[in-house]
Formats: structure tokens, C-alpha cells, sequence
């Protein structure tokens, strides 16, 4: 009888230190993911004002655009905590897309070399991004699923293991860049 019970804990313990390793594990690919796609995100924030400016230069008429991408990019990018960069970077999309879609109205900023330029490290950046995400996803997927699957669920909830938010993007409507 006694084996059994020692049999019983040892199984526990063995499987609660393979829960352990494995999601600290998961934790870490996910981290590791997000600080990947966080430098693309970076350099999409630090490419922002630049393309403003450019396109201010041609367009008074979308103050609003100015005024509202300013807004979103006034706290510090650094200072911003992972989830709240998940946030900002969904609502800076739609304004963005307002920028770049004033091109069409003024061709001679299509022409501008540092218009297309920037452009270009736009488009780079956003297909960056993109693969960056779908990357990360997968992982908070995988790791989501590990900590909420039973017995594990058991095991997350008494380690304080919480699910980690997917980056998802609004729906929106694709804005032809042409150079």
C-alpha cells in the first residue's frame, strides 16, 4: 500500500515539474516572439512621424490625421507595457492607412524620393510585422492551449499561469501603396 502511495506522489511530482519546465518553456518562446515583432513595431513607431512630415509638406487638409496619429504616439513607445503596444499598434493602423491613402491625391508626393522611400520601409516593415505576429499567435496558441488543457488548467491556475492576449488587427480595408 505504501508503494502505491510513494508510486502515486512521485508520479505527481514527476508530471508537475514536466508542467513546470514545459511552460516556462512555452512562456519564454512567447516573450522571446513578442520582443521579435516588438522591434518591428518600434520601427513602424519611429517611422510614423517621418512619413507625417512628408506628407505634410503636401496636404494641410488632413490636420485631423496629423492630430490623431500625434495623439496615439504621445506616451513614450518604451514606457508602454507589452499589452498597451498590442493596443496602441491596432488603433494606429486605421489613421495610418488615412495617411497613406492621401498619396493618391497629390502626385507629386508620389514622385518625392523621401516619400517613397519611406514608403517602401513602410511596406517592409508591415510585411515584418505581419510574419511577426502570425509567429507570435502560434505561440500563445500553443501556450494558451498547454495551461488550459485539464489536468494542466489545475496546475496553471494554482502557479498564477494566466492566458497571454493574441495580437489581433481590426478588419480593414487594403490601401494601394504605389510608388
Amino acid at each position: 500500500m505504501n508503494y502505491i502511495i510513494l508510486a502515486i506522489i512521485t508520479i505527481f511530482l514527476l508530471y508537475l515539474i514536466y508542467f513546470y519546465n514545459e511552460t516556462t518553456k512555452l512562456n519564454n518562446k512567447v516573450k522571446e516572439a513578442f520582443s521579435t515583432m516588438d522591434i518591428y513595431l518600434k520601427k513602424r513607431w519611429d517611422l510614423i512621424p517621418n512619413l507625417v512630415e512628408c506628407v505634410k509638406a503636401y496636404d494641410t487638409h488632413e490636420k485631423e490625421i496629423f492630430e490623431e496619429i500625434t495623439k496615439l504616439r504621445s506616451n513614450s513607445y518604451e514606457n508602454l507595457k507589452s499589452e498597451e503596444k498590442i493596443n496602441i499598434n491596432k488603433e494606429i493602423i486605421s489613421p495610418l492607412n488615412k495617411l497613406v491613402a492621401v498619396q493618391e491625391q497629390y502626385p507629386n508626393l508620389k514622385s518625392d524620393t523621401n516619400y517613397q522611400k519611406l514608403m517602401e520601409e513602410l511596406t517592409q516593415v508591415e510585411d515584418e510585422i505581419a510574419n511577426s505576429r502570425k509567429f507570435y499567435n502560434a505561440l500563445v496558441k500553443k501556450y494558451n492551449t498547454h495551461i488550459t488543457i485539464f489536468p494542466n488548467n489545475i496546475f496553471a491556475k494554482g502557479m498564477k499561469y494566466e492566458e497571454k492576449k493574441m495580437f489581433e488587427t481590426e478588419e480593414r480595408n487594403n490601401v494601394n501603396i504605389k510608388i
